[in-house]
C-alpha cells in the first residue's frame, strides 16, 4: 500500500470536515433515510461498480500487442488495485497506473505491459473528455444554469475541443514529447531512449491494431454507459419522481469532471458530495438527493477500495508498485 504522506492526510481531513459540513447543512436526519431507501439496491450498484472495472481491464488486455497477452482475471485484480492505490494518494494515477503494470509483472514483460496501459489511458482520457463535453452540452440545451454555470460550460466544450485537436496533431506529427522531457532532467535521462521506443509503440497502435479498435471503442463506451445506468438506478431507488436517462447522464457527467479535478484528494472525500449537492438543484433534483447519490457513490468506492486491499495484501507487492521504473517496450 502506498506510504501515508503529511499532504495526503490534511487533505483527506480537509475533506472529511467537507462532508460533515455539507451533510450538517442539508440535514443528517433527511440523508440517513434516503441513503436507508437504497437497501439492497446497494448490492447492485456494487457489481455495476465491477463491471466497469472488468472493461477497463478488457480493453487494457486488448492494448497488448501480441504474442503478450495475460488472463482478464489478472488484469481485472490489478484494475482494481491501481485504483484502490491511485485512489488513497494525493498522487492518484502517478502511482496508480505504474502500479497496474507491476502487477501484472509476472505475467507480462513491464515494456508492453506499460505500453498497453498508456494506449488504454490515452482513448479513456478522450472517451472521459467527449462525455462531459456532450454532458455540459445537454445541460446547456436542456437546463437554464447560472450564466457563471454557462461560462465554465462553454469553456469547457471549448477544452474539449481543444484537446481532440491536439490529439490529431500528436497523431500526425508524433512528436517525442514525454522522451525530450526526460532528456532534459539528468537523474532520468537514461530512460529517453526507452521512452521513444514507447512513444512510437503509442503513436502506431492505430495503423498496428485496426482490428482492436471497435471492441476497445465498445469496452470505453461501455464504462461510462454503466456510470449513466449506475446514477440512473440509485436515482430510482432513492425517494422523489422517476428518474430520466438524460437527468442520469448529466449526473454521471458531473462525476466525471469531479473526478478528473478533484483526482489528488483521496476518495474525492468532501469535494465529491460537496459538488454534486450543489449540482443537483441546477437539473431540478433536490440537494439532498445530490448528497444521497455521491454518499452512495462513496459507499461503492470503499467496497472496492477494501477489495484492493485485500488484493494488495495477498499478493505482497507494494514493494514493486513503489519501484517502478520506465522498462523496454520490448
Amino acid at each position: 500500500m502506498p506510504r501515508v504522506s503529511v499532504s495526503g492526510v490534511l487533505t483527506a481531513i480537509a475533506g472529511l470536515a467537507l462532508l460533515v459540513f455539507v451533510v450538517w447543512r442539508v440535514g443528517v436526519a433527511e440523508i440517513a433515510a434516503d441513503i436507508r431507501q437504497v437497501g439492497w439496491g446497494l448490492l447492485l450498484i456494487i457489481v455495476i461498480g465491477g463491471l466497469r472495472f472488468l472493461l477497463r481491464a478488457a480493453a487494457w488486455r486488448l492494448c497488448l500487442d501480441p504474442p503478450h497477452t495475460m488472463s482478464l482475471g489478472n488484469a481485472f485484480a490489478a484494475v482494481i488495485c491501481g485504483d484502490t492505490i491511485g485512489n488513497l494518494t494525493p498522487l492518484g494515477p502517478l502511482v496508480g497506473e505504474p502500479a497496474k503494470a507491476a502487477l501484472v509483472s509476472r505475467h507480462v514483460p513491464l515494456g508492453p505491459a506499460v505500453t498497453a496501459l498508456a494506449i488504454e489511458n490515452v482513448l479513456y482520457t478522450l472517451s472521459a473528455a467527449a462525455m462531459i463535453a456532450a454532458g455540459t452540452v445537454a445541460l446547456l440545451v436542456s437546463f437554464q444554469p447560472p450564466s457563471a454555470v454557462r461560462g465554465v460550460g462553454t469553456l469547457a466544450v471549448g477544452a474539449t475541443l481543444v484537446l481532440f485537436a491536439v490529439a490529431l496533431w500528436m497523431l500526425w506529427r508524433q512528436p517525442a514529447l514525454i522522451s525530450r522531457a526526460l532528456g532534459l532532467a539528468p537523474p532520468l535521462k537514461r530512460h529517453a531512449a526507452r521512452m521513444v521506443e514507447i512513444e512510437a509503440r503509442i503513436y502506431s497502435f492505430a495503423s498496428r491494431r485496426r482490428g482492436a479498435l471497435p471492441a476497445l471503442a465498445a469496452a470505453e463506451l461501455g464504462f461510462h454507459a454503466l456510470g449513466i445506468a449506475e446514477s440512473y438506478l440509485t436515482l430510482w431507488v432513492l425517494p422523489g419522481p422517476p428518474p430520466s436517462l438524460l437527468t442520469a447522464f448529466i449526473l454521471e457527467t458531473a462525476n466525471r469532471l469531479i473526478t478528473v479535478v478533484f483526482k489528488f484528494v483521496p476518495l474525492r472525500l468532501g469535494v465529491d458530495e460537496a459538488g454534486t449537492a450543489v449540482f443537483a438543484p441546477l437539473i431540478g433534483l433536490p440537494a439532498k438527493t445530490g448528497l444521497a447519490l455521491a454518499i452512495i457513490r462513496k459507499a461503492r468506492m470503499l467496497f472496492w477500495a477494501a477489495a484492493g486491499g485485500v488484493l494488495l495484501i495477498r499478493e505482497g507487492v507494494s514493494g514493486r508498485a513503489r519501484s517502478v521504473q520506465i522498462p523496454s517496450a520490448d
